[in-house]
């Protein structure tokens, strides 16, 4: 019996942004993610999701703050859905309220 993919994947990308440099959190339906830090520039994060995530849904989201929407308006040129959020507005259980790294923010934003 031959199977077909009916469905399409799902790319989930947390993004703690700063000016020097953004840490990435890259979560899917099947797995819960890998972080990475990378340069600051959206034609970058786009090479690697063409290069590790073909044929993927990819939602990108990010904290609201000091640099602006370039970013969103950067991965919805690429006909990504974006979302710019509201530090607040992130859910943080117990020992995340405590404990505040780059790397736990980013995977914060994409698990929301």
């Amino acid at each position: 019996m031959k199977t077909e993919q009916t469905a399409q994947p799902k790319l989930y990308i947390g993004i703690d942004i700063h000016k020097r440099s953004w840490k990435i959190h890259c979560a899917t339906d099947l797995f819960s993610g890998k972080s990475f830090t990378m340069p600051p520039k959206p034609a970058v994060l786009r090479s690697y999701v063409e290069k590790h995530f073909t044929d993927y849904e990819v939602t990108t989201a990010y904290e609201a703050g000091c640099c602006g929407y370039y970013a969103h308006r950067s991965f919805e040129s690429y006909g990504w859905h974006s979302l710019v959020v509201n530090p607040a507005d992130i859910h943080r259980k117990g020992k995340e309220r405590f404990t505040k790294t780059d790397k736990i923010d980013a995977q914060l934003i994409a698990r929301e």
